[in-house]
């Protein structure tokens, strides 16, 4: 049975990649490179490669491709602890919960960059959110090591970390019994 299409569909673009490593471009009815995809993905243009022949969706392996190609120019972004964390995290217990952090960590990161770019055309008020936004950084960059590398938070942060849930639980039990 076809899956009907929804307006959401209309808004992804359907790359075709062919077995001599062609890719095209189904709504431009062109020809890309994988530098246009890159380039699609700066400008938040959503698309979907599939594989001409089989149809399976092989976008995934296509976005890893582009960011090896990338890394393999020079353009380094992913230091090699990081990579070497993440490869060991494969078929680790805890490999399945990585995605959902990396993605959350990256939301962040993006809404940060986002308030950043604000605070320089004058749009966040009074204050120093230059610097609120250095402080959330550090501890987004310090949990995430502290994710990646055990015994990287300092006994201090974990401390910090241990009394903030203590009084959060606190404060949803005594919630909890005003609700009863």
């Amino acid at each position: 049975m076809a899956k009907s299409k929804t307006a959401q569909d209309d808004d992804v673009v359907t790359i075709k990649k062919y077995a001599n490593r062609r890719l095209y471009d189904t709504e431009r009815s062109c020809y890309i490179t994988l530098d246009d995809l890159g380039a699609m993905v700066r400008e938040g243009r959503d698309f979907r490669v599939v594989d001409a022949k089989s149809g399976e969706d092989i976008t995934h392996n296509v976005l890893t491709q582009i960011i090896m190609d990338t890394e393999t120019r020079g353009e380094t972004l992913l230091p090699v602890n990081f990579l070497r964390h993440l490869i060991g995290l494969y078929g680790d217990k805890m490999q399945s919960m990585v995605p959902q952090y990396l993605e959350a960590s990256m939301a962040a990161f993006h809404k940060n960059q986002q308030d950043v770019r604000a605070a320089f055309e004058g749009a966040l008020g009074s204050g120093n959110p230059l610097a609120e936004l250095t402080r959330r950084n550090m501890e987004m960059f310090q949990q995430a090591a502290g994710a990646f590398m055990p015994g990287a938070m300092s006994s201090k942060s974990k401390d910090a970390e241990i009394d903030a849930l203590k009084a959060e639980i606190a404060q949803l039990k005594a919630e909890l019994a005003r609700k009863k």
